[in-house]
Order: structure tokens, then C-alpha cells, then sequence
């Protein structure tokens, strides 16, 4: 018994320590002014397929785990619908966590907010969206129609509630 689930955590090991896909391709970055978001599907915490709603008028990106935390403390403070009754959209970018981590810890904490999350799982994707950014700080990109019309690059939830109901 003692050799199976030695055998099982070498086997875990080596598949999360296996060598990543090399990542120093040119990647498009997502969050530049022009660009258009209107297509943006991602899910949400409930694994629900979500786009961007026309009426979005800001997203707000946290990359790092302390921005994210950050950001659903002050958003488990408003009401469920502050979001959308500010034209906001909020995505979390997850995808540097291992996938154990996602799975037993990160996604089922997720699922206990009110208020929308949509997930950046995919390293690949959330690549694009990183590059070119501070990905330690709060992203916020302004939209008209889809496009981009302005980032912010934010580091307080002051800033954070400001921006949001800044209409």
C-alpha cells in the first residue's frame, strides 16, 4: 500500500513539475487601446460560458492572487447586482496556480460569491492578456461598444469603488 501511493505522489510530482510549453513566443497583447474585447468569452466561477455584455462599459482584471482577494473582499461588501448595475465586468486571472490548486481550493471558494468572477484558467489566454501590463496591480479597461478606450492601472479599492461607480 505504502508503494501505491508513493507511486500515486511521484506520479502528481512529476506532472506538475513537468517542463511548460515555452511561453517566449510573441503574444498578441489583449489589453491595448483600439482593441476589441466584444467577443470575450470566458467562464464564471460556476463553469457557466460567459460574454461580455454589450452594455459593459469597464472590466476590471486581477492577475495576482492579492489583487484578486482584493478585489471580491470589497465586491462581497456591495450588493450581488453592483457589478451590473455599474456596467462592470470582473475577471480573475487563475492560470499560474496548479491545477490541484484550481480544482480543490481556488474554483469551490469562487463559487461562494454572489457577484460575478470570470476566470482566466488557460496560461495561453491569460498570457495575452498580461502582456504589456502590470499584472501586479488592478487593470481597468475602459470600453465604448466593445473597444478599448482607456486603461487604468489601479492599486487600492478606494481607487477600485471610484472607478466602478464613476459612470
Amino acid at each position: 500500500m505504502k508503494k501505491i501511493l508513493f507511486g500515486l505522489v511521484a506520479a502528481l510530482l512529476l506532472v506538475g513539475c513537468s517542463p511548460k510549453e515555452d511561453t517566449n513566443t510573441k503574444v498578441e497583447a489583449k489589453i491595448v487601446i483600439g482593441k476589441s474585447l466584444a467577443d470575450l468569452t470566458l467562464n464564471d466561477q460556476f463553469e457557466k460560458k460567459q460574454t461580455l455584455k454589450e452594455n459593459t462599459k469597464k472590466i476590471i482584471f486581477a492577475f495576482s492572487k492579492d489583487m484578486a482577494h482584493a478585489c471580491n473582499d470589497f465586491f462581497v461588501t456591495q450588493s450581488p447586482s453592483y457589478l451590473d448595475e455599474n456596467y462592470t465586468q470582473f475577471v480573475a486571472d487563475v492560470s499560474s496556480a496548479p491545477s490541484i490548486v484550481r480544482s480543490m481550493f481556488i474554483m469551490p471558494g469562487l463559487k461562494d460569491f454572489k457577484h460575478t468572477v470570470l476566470i482566466l484558467e488557460d496560461e495561453k489566454t491569460a498570457l495575452g492578456f498580461k502582456t504589456g501590463i502590470d499584472a501586479e496591480k488592478i487593470i481597468v479597461a475602459y470600453l465604448e461598444e466593445g473597444k478599448i478606450t482607456q486603461i487604468k492601472t489601479i492599486s487600492s479599492i478606494e481607487e477600485l469603488k471610484n472607478i466602478i461607480e464613476d459612470k
